[in-house]
Formats: structure tokens, sequence, C-alpha cells
């Protein structure tokens, strides 16, 4: 089988002059707006590790400009290119979607893709209603993901047929492959879905994997879709517990930066939106 890497392996990029002393990953979300390669320069540019990559467009996120990486050799080698010359490397892929009319196998090439450009975990969300059919098909996709030496991180999302944390770690559980399948931790969504910090930290060894940082007022706004996907709140202007979070997560747990403020594309550049947000979470952790 080959060999795992864990998200978290570059400690500082290159060409960044300031003190590394917490390593995030600038997520895809919060420079929506941003091609792959542009990604990894706002990355670089604003102190980041690593980034959480779009593998493709996605219709619900109407920023996110045209681009090809499945189909295109040419195009992932660009953006392999651009990660080495940065010191970035590519902590979580997405998307992974699960449905009742999902064939794993049809994920293959996207895993080809996440593998080649040394993907630390693919982002899985399931949306299939059936119990048992939902977990036979996680099941395989972690098989799939393993053949290619790919960790599996379950996202749950209130909208999803994973809604919370414990029912992410009752799905993960049933792979038993603790540390190589768990789950990735959004705060905005542990707190929208009701989960506690405490919930977090008594999670099982081995079963948390990541940590989206964001954050939010305490009561949900009408459109929490809305809310997830493009107007999340800078670190320090909501509510949440941004530093108790992460002293929940597992010693050393990877950490993106997930700030989507689509209303300030209109008047703000892509490097100046991801900066106030890794900003601005390096100033509320104070590291």
């Amino acid at each position: 089988m080959p060999r795992m890497r864990k998200a978290g392996d570059v400690s500082a990029p290159l060409g960044y002059t300031g003190a590394m002393i917490l390593r995030l990953a600038l997520d895809h979300i919060t420079a929506v707006d941003a091609d792959p390669v542009q990604l990894v320069e706002l990355a670089a540019a604003t102190g980041c590790a690593g980034i959480g990559l779009f593998m493709q467009p996605m219709a619900v996120l109407p920023l996110m400009p045209a681009f090809a990486l499945y189909d295109q050799p040419q195009a992932r080698r660009e953006l392999v290119a651009a990660m080495r010359a940065n010191g970035i490397v590519l902590d979580v892929a997405y998307p992974f979607t699960l449905t009742g009319r999902t064939a794993v196998a049809d994920f293959a090439p996207a895993m080809d893709c996440a593998a080649e450009l040394g993907a630390g975990l693919l982002n899985v969300l399931a949306y299939d209603r059936e119990p048992a059919r939902r977990a036979e098909t996680f099941a395989a996709f972690c098989d799939l993901a393993r053949a290619r030496g790919l960790r599996v991180g379950v996202e749950f999302y209130p909208t999803s047929q994973v809604p919370t944390l414990a029912a992410a770690l009752d799905l993960v559980a049933g792979v038993a492959r603790p540390g190589e399948v768990g789950v990735n931790a959004d705060l905005l969504h542990l707190m929208r879905s009701g989960g506690t910090l405490a919930e977090l930290a008594a999670a099982p060894a081995g079963a948390i994997l990541y940590g989206q940082l964001a954050d939010g007022p305490a009561v949900a706004p009408a459109d929490p879709e809305a809310e997830a996907s493009a107007a999340r709140h800078l670190a320090g202007q909501g509510d949440f517990d941004l530093p108790g979070f992460v002293a929940a997560l597992p010693p050393g747990c990877p950490l993106s930066v997930e700030i989507p403020r689509n209303a300030a594309a209109a008047h703000e550049t892509p490097l100046v939106r991801a900066r106030a947000a890794v900003d601005s979470v390096r100033r509320v952790l104070n590291r």
C-alpha cells in the first residue's frame, strides 16, 4: 500500500519571512474566485503552509473561475510546480459527495488526481438517506482511497445525512481505521449542529483528522447554507470560541482557514480577503 502523507508535513512556505508559530492552510472557499495556481500563491503570500482545494469548479460556488485538472495533465503539472516553488502542500481535496446513486468506481479519476497532487485528505460529504447503503458506500470509498495511499475525512454538515459530529464518528467507526479514516471538524458546522467543544474533545483517538476555522454569530441566520458557503465571519467578529475549539482538537491537528466573505469580493481582491481571514485567526489565537 502506498505511504499515506499526513497533512501538515510542510511547516512553513518558502518566501515567508514572518514567524510560523501556528501552521495554517488556506481553504479554497476563503478565496473562491482564485484558480488553483492562484490559490497556492495566495497561501504563500499569507504565510500558510497548505491549501484546501476544489479540484473542479462547483456550480454552488458561482464566483469560482473555470479551470480543469482531471483531464488536463499540463494543468496538474503546473499546479504541482507552483506548490513546490512556494512550499505549499495540498491538505484537503474536494469535492467527494456520496449520494444514493453513487457508483464509487466513478471517483477513481478524481482520486488519481488527488494522489498526483499529494493530497493529505479526501473530504467527504454524505447525502444518502439510507443508512445501511450509506455505510456500505462509504466503506467502499475508503477502500478505493486506501489503494491510492489517501486518507479520508468525513465533514459533518447539518443539511447532509451526516449532520452532527456524533453521526460522523459513527460512520467512521464502522470502517475502523483510526488515523486513516476520520472526521474533518468544521467549527461553524459544530456550532450550527448543536455540538459542543466537550463532545469534540471526547472523540476517540485517531478520529479527528482536521479542523476548519471560522467565526459566526451565536444565533444562526435565516439561510445557514448561504452562511456556510459565502458569509462567514472573520475570527473575532462573532461569538465562536476559536481558542477552545483548537484546544479540543487532538494535539498537532492540522488547521485551515475557511472564511468565505463573498459580499466583500466586489471591493476586495482575493489577496486582501485571504490576508484578512488568515490574520484574524492568528490574532484571535495569539499565534
